[in-house]
């Protein structure tokens, strides 16, 4: 899928990071392949509790084609699949680590009301 490029006007570039994490999972799969570097399809799909195994696929999918992360099959038996972070994928980091940070504080304020 050819993504697009938004430089238009002030606020454009969030959209082309956002056309790229944006999905309910996309930003969480970033988030334990940034802990783990390496991740099994299966861990993943246990550390998502909601996200169904057709979900989990097609994000983990989407951040492939848009060159985040890259699958690495290997053929032995049991079949197995490893996810981890491309150069560019790890460009992400403070992204996704400031969303965490955000979200405790968000979270905390929210447990003291």
């Amino acid at each position: 899928m050819k993504r697009q490029v938004f430089d238009c006007q002030p606020g454009c570039p969030v959209e082309s990071t956002l056309q790229i994490i944006s999905g309910k999972w996309k930003s969480v799969i970033l988030y334990h392949l940034l802990q783990e570097k390496v991740c099994h399809f299966g861990s993943l799909q246990r550390q998502l509790v909601n996200c169904s195994r057709r979900m989990l696929a097609l994000q983990l999918k989407e951040l492939e084609q848009d060159q985040i992360i890259e699958k690495i099959t290997y053929q032995d038996q049991p079949f197995k699949t490893e996810y981890r972070l491309t150069l560019q994928g790890q460009t992400l980091k403070p992204v996704i680590l400031a969303m965490a940070v955000w979200g405790e504080k968000y979270n905390r304020l929210q447990k003291n009301k």
